[in-house]
């Protein structure tokens, strides 16, 4: 199994052969369309002129790493505030997990290993952790026991609730109509 979302081929391709890109992905993904955030270490890496490593990136001047996701078009709609997100959670990939970004879940040994260890990066709060261990579990085959209960509902077979969801067009459809129907019933309450 793969990530494969409508986003380009290279991207797609980053996503699976990089954790960190994956991680970097998942972290971008609030107020952009989802688009943009799991393309964006693909551009990344493109300015960069090399797919980075954790080490690269929290080692990294932060003015001249805002200066790169603030390059036209920018890789997220708060340049600033993301450099220095994608910065801490390198920083903290070098720092437990010696800059390889597999270790989150590789040395999961259950689900609610994983979530936690996934809810103790920066910018990864409850909902998001959930997510990617979904994510983790439904295109990438990482599965330690538990991991479907510890996604929560975003881990649940038929879903379409979620990145961890998308594989097409059509899948991303339908994760967007669900994402509609909870913003219209929220606004019914």
């Amino acid at each position: 199994m793969t990530v494969s979302l409508p986003i380009a081929p290279e991207a797609n391709a980053l996503l699976n052969r990089s954790p960190l890109a994956l991680l970097i992905a998942m972290l971008l993904d609030q107020q952009v369309p989802l688009e943009r955030a799991f393309a964006a270490p693909a551009d990344l890496a493109r300015r960069l002129g090399h797919d980075p490593s954790a080490e690269e990136l929290a080692d990294h001047d932060p003015d001249k790493l805002v200066a790169v996701f603030g390059e036209r078009p920018a890789l997220h709609r708060f340049p600033k505030a993301m450099a220095a997100r994608v910065q801490a959670l390198c920083q903290v990939l070098v720092d437990r997990y010696d800059g390889d970004a597999s270790r989150v879940w590789t040395e999961a040994a259950t689900g609610l290993d994983l979530l936690k260890r996934v809810g103790e990066l920066p910018g990864f709060g409850e909902q998001k952790a959930k997510i990617f261990v979904a994510l983790l579990g439904k295109r990438l085959d990482v599965r330690p026991e538990g991991w479907r209960e510890a996604a929560g509902p975003y881990g649940e077979e038929s879903a379409h609730r979620s990145v961890a969801d998308i594989v097409d067009e059509e899948s991303l459809g339908l994760v967007r109509s669900y994402k509609q129907q909870l913003k219209a019933a929220a606004k019914k309450k």
